[in-house]
């Protein structure tokens, strides 16, 4: 395969490939992929390792090991080869796969360009540029099935787009050590909701609020 030029940490890799980075890991532990050296990323890996990593688990349920690397050789023979026979009955669109890379990639780099992370603005948790918003806290409000719009209903400040790109930000940079509270990131809590716990033995009785 031919070298490009875009390097990776595995974190950033498993977010573009959309694979979990403890596969990302063992994949680099058993050296399906090489990493590399780039700049200050020690573990880096390139945009010809995420192929790899795209295919190795992409067919690992049809292929053997063996034959997912003699198709990894076949493409390095046919590196401008849009699709790639892997055995009689298998052939795979290597095309597509790269253009499904390429698009997730160019959207991790979008989310840079968005966010920023500044001294007295919600304790220094990342944020989207131009506002007090911490990225990690829309990704996870994703995450939990919240919609985009809704989303951009309760944060006029963001758009449908910084909304969408939360997500693979946030993938791609996980956050370190246990999760901060809202006063530790400089943030207020804006309303909070009071239950009236029933207890289901006494339908009268008014049991605790929290």
């Amino acid at each position: 395969m031919a070298s490009m030029s875009h390097a990776y940490t595995p974190a950033e890799a498993a977010a573009v490939s959309e694979i979990a980075v403890k596969s990302v890991h063992n994949a680099i532990d058993k050296r399906i992929i090489a990493t590399h050296l780039i700049g200050s990323k020690s573990r880096a890996l390139t945009d010809d390792d995420l192929l790899r990593l795209k295919l190795w688990y992409g067919v690992g349920s049809i292929l053997s090991a063996e034959r997912r690397k003699r198709l990894f050789d076949t493409i390095d023979q046919n590196p401008d080869a849009n699709t790639v026979r892997a055995d009689d009955y298998l052939i795979v669109d290597v095309a597509r796969a790269r253009e499904h890379l390429a698009e997730r990639a160019e959207a991790l780099r979008e989310a840079e360009r968005m966010i920023e992370s500044v001294k007295g603005i919600g304790g220094g948790e990342p944020v989207f540029k131009g506002t007090r918003v911490p990225v990690r806290m829309i990704a996870a409000m994703r995450a939990q099935g919240e919609s985009t719009a809704v989303i951009v209903a309760g944060y006029p400040s963001l758009t449908k787009r910084m909304v969408e790109l939360a997500e693979i930000w946030a993938a791609a940079h996980p956050a370190r050590g246990r999760p901060r509270k809202l006063s530790e990131q400089g943030l207020k809590v804006k309303s909070v909701k009071r239950l009236r716990l029933r207890n289901e033995s006494d339908p009268k009785a008014t049991g605790s609020t929290w």
